[in-house]
This record gives structure tokens, C-alpha cells and sequence, in this order.
């Protein structure tokens, strides 16, 4: 095989390994998201809950404000009894009583309501904590995995940028610069095998001159259809 064909095609094997690399991490990144994003709703969650209890507990002040002056109003109506003149005055007196009397059981129910209210919220809040608690320490397990992995990826693409830069150190400029003009556009795939006499850059098949020039590999050879550059895969790469 031509030895600048060689180099090109470890050259863009190399390329399509780095290529690989971010998308790796990326996915490592996003394993960990997952969780982060679970968490922050459950916090979003907990701090929603705080706010209706707070607003609960507000509406029940007012209750206890307004119940304690119905209290003050029914002893008023209390004295107001002992100086009733007429029976207007008495069956008005009684109907205010009634009155005050109704609007205090009503107050009363709605702070035994307003106060079922709360204890649900705060179980509800007590259940989102502990899953939060959980949730937390799955993050910090997580982020010790996804750190790992991150760091052995890291490595692994060293290695290749190493060997990339080994590699061109001897490489042919006018070579180089033709591989790069066709992976401005071709991304990875500037250099690709030929398969069953088809281009795997395109999938258009090549002609049987084309063909026989990429099994002999003596030249650099490019598709007649899109321009990459050939190489036959042995049957080891093949298989």
C-alpha cells in the first residue's frame, strides 16, 4: 500500500477518534444532569410547599384575630342585655347574637381546616426532604463515577493527540493540506473504505478502473462521485 495512503488513513482514524472523545464526556456530563435536575425540582418543590404553609398559617392568624373579636363582640351583646328597654331592642340583640355566634363556628371550622391543611403540606414537605437527602447522595456517588470516567477518557484522548502528533511530525505537507481541503467538508469521514465496490462516504458505487486502483493502492485515489479519499479494507478489517 502507497505510505502516504497509510498515513492518511491513520490520520483519519486518529481524527475520528478525538471527534468521539466530546461526545463521551458530554455523556458522562449528562448521566450526572439527570440527577442534578431531579434534584432542583424536588428543592423547587420543597420551596413552593414552604411558601403555600406560610400562606396557610397566615389566613389562620387571621382567623384567630377575627375569632377573637367575635369573642369581644358576644360579651359586648352580653352587657348590651342587661340594659334592653323593649322587645325590638331584645330580638335585635339575639339576632346580632346568632350572627356572631354562626361566623365563630365558622372560624373555628376553617382554622381546624386551615390546620389539616398545614399537617398535610408538611408531611408532603418531610417526604420531599428525606427523597432529597437521597437524591443528594446519589449526586455525590454520581459525581465520583462521571469524574472517573471523565478522567479515563481524558487519558485515552492524550494518548491518540500523542500519537496524531507522532504521526504528522513525518507527514507530507502537500498531503496534509489536501486531506484537510476535503475534511473542511468530508468532517471524519474524508477518508473511507470501499465495500462491496461502493464508496462508504457516499454509498455510490465506483467503477471497475476506480475499483481496481483502490485494491492496488499504489496511488492515492479519490471517488469519482464525491471526492474522498478510497482505501480497500483488508478482510481482517472487513470482518
Amino acid at each position: 500500500m502507497n505510505k502516504y495512503l497509510q498515513d492518511l488513513i491513520k490520520l483519519s482514524k486518529f481524527d475520528t477518534a478525538i471527534s468521539m472523545f466530546e461526545p463521551k464526556i458530554e455523556n458522562e456530563k449528562a448521566k450526572l444532569a439527570t440527577f442534578v435536575e431531579t434534584a432542583a425540582s424536588i428543592k423547587a418543590s420543597i420551596n413552593s410547599i414552604y411558601l403555600e404553609i406560610d400562606d396557610v398559617k397566615s389566613k389562620r392568624t387571621k382567623n384567630n384575630i377575627h375569632l377573637a373579636e367575635l369573642k369581644t363582640k358576644l360579651e359586648n351583646i352580653a352587657k348590651k342585655n342587661k340594659d334592653i328597654s323593649n322587645e325590638k331592642e331584645l330580638k335585635a340583640l339575639q339576632l346580632e347574637e346568632e350572627i356572631a355566634k354562626e361566623q365563630i363556628s365558622f372560624a373555628n371550622e376553617e382554622i381546624e381546616r386551615l390546620d389539616n391543611i398545614t399537617k398535610n403540606k408538611e408531611l408532603t414537605l418531610k417526604e420531599l426532604q428525606e427523597k432529597l437527602a437521597v437524591e443528594e447522595e446519589d449526586i455525590k456517588e454520581i459525581q465520583v463515577a462521571v469524574d472517573n470516567a471523565i478522567e479515563e477518557i481524558s487519558k485515552e484522548r492524550n494518548v491518540v493527540y500523542q500519537d496524531r502528533s507522532e504521526l504528522l511530525e513525518k507527514f507530507d505537507n502537500k498531503i496534509l493540506t489536501f486531506y484537510e481541503k476535503i475534511k473542511r467538508w468530508a468532517k471524519d469521514s474524508a477518508v473511507v473504505p470501499v465495500k462491496k465496490q461502493a464508496c462508504y462516504g457516499c454509498y455510490m458505487k465506483i467503477n471497475d478502473k476506480t475499483y481496481a486502483e483502490v485494491i492496488k493502492a499504489e496511488e492515492i485515489v479519490n471517488c469519482p462521485h464525491c471526492g474522498r479519499i478510497l482505501y480497500k479494507e483488508d478482510e481482517i478489517e472487513e470482518a
